[in-house]
């Protein structure tokens, strides 16, 4: 199959990083695999999106490191591909990483996927229900049960009031990831909440979520693709973050730490509880953290960390992942035969 990899930009990407994992092993099994930075696309007078794309020049690699290092080098070909003309365009960036440096280009993936989507080229996450989840809103839109009590505002008092009912709480900013201004607020910082306020409030509005005892232990993050727990010989795609120190954050870039993950029956209930709404949305691969009997985020944007669950699993998740999405190739290449691009898109 032909596949590309869309990412914020080639030249920033790591080779532990999950497309990394998944554009190497997709390479190694033979496929035709682009690597595409958001600003290397466009939306041509003949109505096709194109791209210039990186694609590695050897049909294998031993590792994610040599097949990253020539991607990013000379050695990569280079090549101004038809996007229309994909199976699958896979949409790896994370939109608040260009939020503020970059606000151009947070929504753009999404908008050029949903125009290749015309053509049946299968996009996945859905374009459709990314747009949705642009924000840390869309978790609003899922069970309360599997929620933490949430507040979302930008008014002082109802902030304050808030945060004085629960005694303790976290604020943190409805754009944004990877722990980045996020604030524990205890009784004895009540004093010092408007600087808090400030420094989250600064890029726009204030998420004051109730603290959960269970995150002293920190959280589990739990692969679902097609809406169920990611399983590959009886192995679960997960693994647990655990904060240092004092950090509330078990982010591993904010100093966590990684450990084996124990899925159990109350994770799996979580998820069973979330995935209607993911497949209606068209979330492929989603990961869910999970702390104790609640969830704090779904990630849809690109969710990392196979590599860890894979570290301690010993099972090479990305190869579940390829298959599925050969097989969602395979059924839309019978259906290219049997209906008109206008049909596909109704499907």
């Amino acid at each position: 199959m032909k596949i590309g990899f869309v990412v914020n930009e080639v030249q920033t990407e790591k080779p532990g990083y999950t497309t990394i994992r998944l554009a190497c092993e997709a390479q190694n099994r033979g496929h035709e695999v682009y690597v595409v930075g958001i600003g290397d696309l466009s939306y041509d007078p003949d109505e096709n999106i194109r791209a210039v794309a990186l694609a590695a020049p050897q049909p294998r690699y031993k590792s994610q490191e040599s097949y990253l290092r020539d991607l990013q080098s000379r050695k990569a070909l280079t090549k101004r591909i038809t996007v229309d003309e994909l199976d699958v365009l896979m949409l790896r960036n994370v939109p608040s990483d260009d939020y503020l440096s970059r606000p151009w280009a947070s929504l753009a993936a999404a908008e050029f996927g949903r125009v290749a989507m015309r053509h049946g080229v299968i996009v996945v996450n859905d374009p459709n229900g990314l747009a949705r989840a642009s924000t840390k809103m869309y978790f609003q839109l899922f069970p309360a049960e599997v929620r933490p009590r949430t507040l979302i505002s930008r008014d002082r008092k109802e902030i304050k009031a808030f945060a004085k009912e629960h005694g303790r709480c976290v604020l943190k900013p409805l754009q944004g990831s990877g722990g980045a201004s996020v604030f524990l607020v205890q009784e004895r910082d009540l004093p010092n909440l408007n600087q808090m306020i400030d420094a989250v409030s600064r890029d726009g509005f204030v998420i004051c979520q109730e603290y959960l005892p269970a995150a002293e232990d920190g959280d589990m993050r739990l692969f679902l693709m097609n809406g169920r727990p990611l399983q590959v010989k009886g192995k679960y795609a997960a693994f647990r973050r655990r904060r240092s120190g004092a950090d509330m954050r078990s982010n591993i870039h904010a100093g966590g730490s990684l450990a084996e993950a124990e899925v159990a029956s109350k994770d799996l209930r979580i998820a069973e509880i979330v995935r209607p709404k993911l497949v209606q949305d068209g979330m492929f691969l989603v990961g869910l953290d999970i702390v104790g009997d609640k969830l704090m985020e779904i990630n849809v944007f690109s969710p990392g960390g196979f590599g860890s669950a894979q570290k301690f699993e010993k099972v090479n998740f990305t190869h579940a992942v390829l298959e599925a999405l050969e097989r969602k190739v395979g059924y839309m290449r019978f259906y290219r035969r049997n209906f008109s691009n206008v049909e596909l898109a109704t499907l």
